[in-house]
């Protein structure tokens, strides 16, 4: 904005300044000292408006004339209030009392015209700056100002204009900048911005490379930040919090874990951001007893009544076997968000209650909370596990017609899964055919675990055709077609998908699973022979075999199936488990096989204990010679 056109708002300013004898002028440089100085500290305090109706009276008194230093702390003000008419006011009386020159007043201006979303207003101000005095702080409130408004492209060519004109670059300027670079597109600017840094041995201040840290985290690229967390060598807690959160949001649970051992041994005490990322991961990986000791220091931290502690809490106790205790907090919460009853929500879902999970949808509804997309998933695959057909179709049908959702494709997935577990495969393929957008990897992977179910070969065969275009590399669907075939005595189909995956280079996850005994996790990989305890847990598990056997509880095959890992860690947890009331929890990393299955149903009649089993897809609780699933999985 220029100056021609900023001197006829002086005249229609709301906060006209009185006429300045020449005398009051003079005086303005003693009296002006004492009203800047009260200025400075409403500012600092965020009494705003305070500061503002101050200014009006310093105009009205008469007594002093605002200057360089008047001006900085009232446009603060301003545009903190977002004051836009103000702010344009103000800046008539820049230009009024002759500080438009005064570096200090040029960026405050660039910085409010920034912060009111008027950037053409603001880069008017900076091109009204003659090159030689352009300073670096004017250069960054302009920057700063592009990268909040996600016009990347005009922050980097100013940077590029500093560069070429030998303007200082500072950590200022490249914290501008960054935060543009958290797109995974951006990456190599991001990198080129790392290098800057260096080059300028900026990296050394910890803002900046905490700055860049987060940036390779948001970009997804890991290894970098780790190289980077690793290169910082006085870390505060935005370092560990940033490379925790990026460890968890990528599924990196066992590294969180470690992470959080290492920042407690550093004498960092971690807070709510620490924390949130510590239960994901805890949740993640079934570790209950870190979280339980995570929950004890929410307590003793006072941090109880923070909501998304509480969602956090709830989430890992549900998806660590805990399912009593997350409806315990969940009930206690005086205030329950969406992520809250989407939390709960799933957590029954996982564990089969699907009965309970509709209930609290419902209920939820009732309580006038609007569902998301998410929250749909959740009872879906509720309904789906609890085999609630008519049920999950009402609801899905409902996304569209009551709450105005367009499903996505893991809503059809979830629908798919639902009609197919009830046999309705004819259905499942047509809706599949209607679906408004292309049908991916899930959806066809659906179909085909609902062809294994049925034992349908042919329908088998072509889901996995297409899932294998879509998803080549995923071994779980070429393990899942095998195991059809498998269970169809179908040997040629076996070694056709055997040979396939040796062509591609593809080979199967190695199965494992963990249990908590004693304060300690304990992992088992299948025919695992290198626990101390390896002796007693086969000659364990021979008996519980042979037990079953004689009572005739069910066919457990002789095979190297009998060495599959969560047959290893509950043969394990009943030679060391002293308490026979408490449920024995078992966390698998691939879906439990149906032998496996047969195994654990025998042994919980045979022994008369409470087995729980995480699988990849769903919980199971074993009792008395059942299982929750209703063998249906």
């Amino acid at each position: 904005m220029s100056r021609q056109n900023l001197l006829p708002c002086i005249k229609t300013a709301c906060l006209r300044p009185t006429n300045i004898t020449a005398v009051a002028a003079a005086a303005a440089v003693g009296d002006g000292g004492k009203w800047n100085t009260q200025l400075r500290d409403l500012s600092k305090q965020g009494q705003y408006s305070q500061a503002l109706i101050l200014y009006r009276q310093m105009l009205r008194s008469g007594a002093a004339a605002p200057n360089a230093f008047t001006f900085p702390f009232i446009l603060k003000s301003s545009s903190a209030l977002s004051l836009t008419p103000t702010g344009t006011q103000l800046h008539c009386h820049v230009i009024k009392f002759g500080c438009h020159l005064e570096p200090f007043v040029q960026t405050a201006l660039i910085t409010m015209y920034c912060r009111f979303s008027s950037l053409e207003n603001a880069h008017k101000v900076f091109d009204e700056i003659p090159h030689s005095t352009r300073s670096t702080v004017c250069y960054n409130a302009l920057i700063s100002g592009f990268i909040q408004k996600s016009r990347f492209s005009d922050g980097m060519l100013l940077l590029r204009e500093m560069r070429a004109r030998e303007v200082p670059v500072n950590a200022v300027t490249i914290l501008g900048l960054v935060p543009g670079c958290t797109a995974p597109e951006h990456l190599d600017l991001g990198i080129s911005l790392h290098c800057l840094t260096s080059k300028y041995n900026l990296i050394t201040d910890l803002a900046v490379a905490n700055c860049i840290l987060s940036m390779y985290v948001h970009c997804g690229s890991i290894s970098s930040a780790k190289k980077l967390f690793h290169e910082i060598p006085h870390k505060n807690l935005i370092t560990w919090n940033a490379i925790i959160s990026g460890y968890s949001q990528h599924g990196l649970g066992t590294e969180v874990l470690d992470l959080y051992q290492d920042m407690q041994s550093a004498n960092i005490c971690p807070d709510e951001v620490t924390l949130v990322g510590v239960l994901s991961s805890c949740a993640n990986l079934g570790a209950q007893r870190i979280g339980r000791e995570v929950e004890e220091i929410i307590n003793r931290r006072g941090f109880g009544l923070n909501p998304y502690l509480k969602n956090s809490l709830i989430s890992m106790y549900a998806r660590c076997g805990g399912l009593a205790r997350a409806r315990a907090i969940f009930d206690a919460m005086p205030d329950k968000n969406l992520i809250s009853w989407t939390a709960i929500i799933g957590g029954y879902g996982m564990h089969g209650h699907g009965d309970i999970a509709v209930e609290l949808f419902d209920r939820m509804i009732t309580a006038r909370i609007r569902p998301d997309k998410a929250v749909f998933v959740c009872v879906l695959t509720a309904c789906s596990h609890a085999g609630l057909t008519q049920k999950g179709l009402d609801y899905f049908h409902s996304m569209k017609s009551v709450y105005d959702l367009d499903p996505g494709s893991e809503h059809y997935s979830c629908v798919v899964d639902l009609l197919g577990r009830a046999g309705r495969l004819a259905e499942a393929c047509r809706l599949i055919d209607s679906m408004p957008m292309g049908p991916d990897g899930p959806v066809w992977g659906a179909l085909l675990g609902a062809c294994k179910i049925h034992k349908n070969v042919d329908l088998a065969e072509f889901a996995f055709a297409k899932v294998v275009e879509i998803e080549p590399k995923n071994i779980g669907y070429y393990v899942l077609l095998s195991n059809i075939y498998t269970e169809t005595g179908d040997s040629e189909g076996v070694l056709k998908i055997r040979v396939m995956m040796r062509e591609r280079g593809l080979k199967k996850d190695p199965g494992y699973s963990y249990v908590e005994c004693k304060g300690k996790t304990h992992l088992f990989i299948a025919g695992d022979r290198n626990h101390s305890q390896t002796k007693e847990i086969y000659s364990k598990l021979e008996d519980l075999v042979k037990g079953c056997r004689e009572k005739e509880y069910g066919e457990i095959p002789s095979n190297n199936v009998s060495v599959h890992s969560e047959r290893l860690a509950i043969a394990f947890a009943l030679l060391n488990g002293n308490d026979s009331e408490r449920d024995i929890l078992v966390i698998k990393n691939l879906r439990i096989c149906g032998d496996c299955h047969v195994f654990v149903k025998s042994v919980s009649k045979l022994v008369n204990r409470r087995f729980v089993v995480r699988d990849a897809t769903r919980f199971h609780h074993f009792s008395g010679g059942s299982c929750s699933c209703n063998d249906y999985w």
